[in-house]
């Protein structure tokens, strides 16, 4: 008589199983669902895309000779690239008085770190001093070799300068295509004339009707930055 027993045990056991399952499965369909995220979702949510590095190598007229750095055009011009949603990183590498040559000593240092964009404004000084045209061309044609050796993606953005009428016509000209000359050598941007709006204009300029005021720093932040938001444009579409 013990078959009852064993069988209602047996029940027993089968309902008690049943009734934990059936828990266990309301437990689980009551867990909230978490998605998976995909292999190296989590990576690339971490470590977004660095922005282009805009190295501008100048003279004084980087470097804001008689104003404060935040006031030179390289500064101005991360504030324009802020403004205006463009990814970019603007290192000021102006140095007063620099030369073609000084400049030339110098991008070795500079190529030391990453230049997406290398905005060239030197020329001036030679100019100033007389310096024969075909050292200078000699000087930048270097710069822009070097930097490209090292960063073939570079793209070169080449500040067209020009000289004062008492450096002699023939000077004066020969000096003035340097720069136009360059950009469609080497397939860079060209800045017609940095100073474009500001030369000439003594309000504003400094005492030395050389170096502009705060004032003509921003025309010449602007003269730089129509040429060069197409070229950052032109980066991010990967048209470089």
């Amino acid at each position: 008589m013990t078959l009852p027993i064993q069988v209602h045990g047996a029940r027993a056991l089968a309902l008690g199983l049943v009734r934990r399952c059936t828990c266990t499965a309301i437990l689980f369909l009551a867990l909230p669902t978490v998605p998976l995220a995909a292999p190296g979702a989590e990576s690339a949510a971490e470590a977004p895309p660095e922005p282009p590095t805009v190295v501008v190598l100048g003279d004084s007229l980087a470097a804001g000779y008689g104003l404060d750095l935040t006031e030179a055009f390289p500064a101005l011009l991360q504030e324009l690239a802020t403004k205006t949603g463009t990814q970019a990183k603007v290192i000021n590498a102006g140095v007063s008085g620099d030369t073609t040559a000084g400049g030339l000593r110098r991008i070795e240092w500079l190529l030391k770190r990453r230049i997406d964009v290398l905005v060239l404004e030197l020329g001036g000084n030679d100019g100033l001093r007389g310096m024969p045209v075909a050292v200078t061309r000699t000087n930048l044609q270097a710069i822009i070799d070097r930097t490209k050796e090292k960063y073939p993606g570079v793209s070169v953005v080449v500040a067209g300068m020009q000289m004062p009428p008492n450096m002699g016509r023939e000077y004066n000209e020969a000096f003035a295509r340097i720069f136009p000359e360059l950009a469609k050598t080497n397939g860079a941007a060209l800045v017609p004339f940095l100073l474009e709006g500001v030369g000439g204009r003594p309000e504003l300029n400094q005492p030395d009707s050389i170096h502009p005021t705060a004032e003509g720093q921003k025309i010449v932040a602007e003269n730089v930055w129509k040429v060069l938001k197409p070229v950052l444009e032109q980066r991010r579409r990967g048209n470089f």
